[in-house]
């Protein structure tokens, strides 16, 4: 398996472009579960890993042949507009906020996330964003958003936007003390924890549900259609949903399978 970095790679005719999120890379799952699709079907899979906005933007563009992503409304824009083939469920998992073991905001003391980012931004804890239109940055504006807290106007101040990815926003939030929002995949695997602990998880407003989609040829006719839908196909299938279940990092499953049959 191949990650790109750039943004206008061209599968060969027996490989697809899957444009994805950095926590599917970052956590592993995909470097133990594509070569299980690469053996079943021939077919290479070369990945462009970054955050969900930005994978969107490049299939919109035509630079990939399949979406792997967690932002279910902008899924589904981008299905509506034309651009891709339906969507469907995958996997799930969750988010959880991640801070210093003193918790100085208080966090540990609450079962809603609304409350506990209510109070980070009440007390102006250091609170690190991806900042990046990822699927996890849209889920922490959304629930920012409940909150009433204006967090543009805070940046710079005790919200801090890094522009990066979820393992290099986790590294930046351990240095400077932060909370930060992450799925849990990727909090998991992250090597540099430092004393940042869970300090939140359990609300069901953080379920955290990821989706494939295929790029309409129609609208760009360069796509590896057939390849595609068999990537989609495995992904959803018994083989690809046992794989995703069986994928575990020191013993705990990251993520849950959940296609339909």
């Amino acid at each position: 398996m191949l990650v790109a970095t750039g943004f206008s790679a061209t599968a060969a005719d027996d490989a697809i472009i899957v444009q994805s999120t950095t926590s599917t890379q970052n956590s592993g799952l995909l470097d133990a579960i594509l070569p299980q699709f690469q053996d079943a079907t021939g077919i290479a899979v070369h990945v462009v890993a970054v955050g969900t906005g930005q994978a969107l933007r490049n299939a919109r563009n035509g630079d990939g042949d399949v979406l792997l992503v967690h932002a279910k409304p902008a899924e589904e824009a981008f299905v509506a507009e034309g651009f891709g083939l339906p969507r469907r469920d995958v996997m799930y998992n969750d988010f959880v906020i991640v801070g210093p073991a003193d918790d100085p905001a208080g966090v540990r003391a609450e079962t809603d996330v609304v409350a506990a980012l209510a109070k980070i931004a009440a007390t102006e804890a250091a609170f690190a964003s991806r900042g990046d239109d990822s699927g996890t940055h849209k889920a922490e504006l959304r629930l920012w958003g409940e909150t009433g807290t204006d967090v543009a106007a805070a940046s710079g101040s005790w919200y801090r936007e890094t522009g990066s990815g979820m393992g290099a926003t986790l590294n930046a939030g351990v240095a400077m003390d932060a909370y930060v929002l992450t799925d849990r995949a990727t909090w998991i695997s992250f090597g540099n924890k430092g004393d940042h602990q869970v300090v939140l998880e359990g609300d069901p407003r953080l379920f955290n549900q990821y989706g494939v989609i295929v790029v309409n040829p129609e609208r760009h006719p360069n796509v590896q259609a057939a390849e595609a839908q068999a990537f989609a196909d495995w992904l959803t299938g018994p083989d690809g949903q046992a794989a995703i279940a069986a994928f575990k990092v020191e013993g705990t499953q990251l993520f849950y399978p959940n296609a339909a049959p």
